[in-house]
């Protein structure tokens, strides 16, 4: 005789629901850590950019007694602009242009050179390799101030000290790009596919040129942004390669505004830059990187990733 079974209710439901529950509420409250460490971030970097901006819009009366964090006005911005362009005969951009022809000229050499050698360090074996591999190892992890006094030399020794060549030819050679390619390749492209177009009759450049360079473009573009910030960057090496202030980058040049403001340097003659007008510098000098990045950031973050992951 059929009889009418019903099966209970789960009896851990109840207590399923209220663990998702306390999960989602343990979710939607703030981590302390995250909190304290986006706090830090807000007070060391962001507040400083955000001084540096409003600075520029302020008189220097403004800048010492205001508030620091206030906007002074148009006419204050307008007015520091026009002192700026006018010291020294719009010598500003003549830096400014100075930076931007060492830096993309460095560039391409650069690209031309660390790509094609990080590629022979990881995919072909020849005598000497390990060698050349812990070679740029080393002066890779060397502080750039070290190698000043030994590129002076060898600059010197060929006549090039006061040309734009001076500045250009130490820039091209990045060791860290070099390496940066070399860990890529090594890791991220594989070896079959190389050997099976070896195969199939490609010679060594065009396997690098149709094969692996289509691949690394990500690291490509990371390897041109940290050797344009680094050239661009770069003050004691132009510093001591370059005699003249018309040859000057803007990373020197903004040495020689920060010299001629009566505050830091009481021996100033007439041509006196205010600390705003500084300010007003300091931000054209970094608004070329800031463009860079901005534009390159998508292939940036695929060149830092490049290689974290397996297929």
């Amino acid at each position: 005789m059929p009889t009418d079974i019903r099966l209970p209710a789960r009896v851990d439901e109840p207590v399923r629901r209220a663990g998702a529950a306390r999960r989602r509420r343990t979710r939607s409250l703030p981590n302390p850590l995250a909190a304290l460490v986006l706090l830090l971030f807000l007070v060391f970097f962001v507040l400083p950019v955000a001084w540096l901006l409003l600075a520029a819009t302020k008189t220097d009366d403004q800048l010492v007694h205001g508030n620091p964090l206030s906007f002074g006005s148009w006419h204050a911005l307008a007015d520091n602009w026009h002192a700026l362009t006018s010291f020294q005969d719009n010598a500003i951009f003549s830096w400014l242009g100075n930076s931007a022809l060492y830096s993309f000229i460095a560039l391409a050499i650069t690209l031309c050179v660390a790509i094609p050698a990080g590629y022979a360090l990881a995919m072909t074996e020849f005598r000497g390799r390990r060698t050349l591999l812990v070679a740029t190892l080393v002066v890779m992890l060397m502080p750039n101030a070290t190698l000043v006094v030994p590129l002076f030399l060898e600059v010197n020794a060929v006549h090039l000290i006061g040309s734009m060549w001076s500045i250009i030819l130490p820039y091209s050679f990045y060791p860290f790009g070099v390496y940066l390619t070399y860990i890529y390749f090594s890791t991220a492209v594989p070896r079959d596919l190389i050997d099976a177009a070896e195969l199939d009759g490609c010679s060594q450049f065009g396997v690098f040129r149709h094969v692996a360079l289509p691949l690394a473009v990500p690291i490509v573009a990371l390897v041109g942004f940290f050797s344009f910030v680094a050239n661009w960057t770069n003050y004691f090496l132009p510093y001591v390669l370059l005699p003249e202030s018309d040859q000057f980058p803007v990373q020197v040049g903004l040495g020689t505004l920060l010299n001629s403001v009566p505050q830091f340097n009481p021996t100033v003659g007439t041509a006196a830059v205010q600390r705003p007008e500084l300010a007003l510098a300091t931000l054209l000098a970094i608004t070329p990187v800031l463009v860079v990045f901005l534009f390159s950031q998508r292939f940036l973050v695929a060149g830092m990733l490049a290689g974290a992951t397996k297929e």
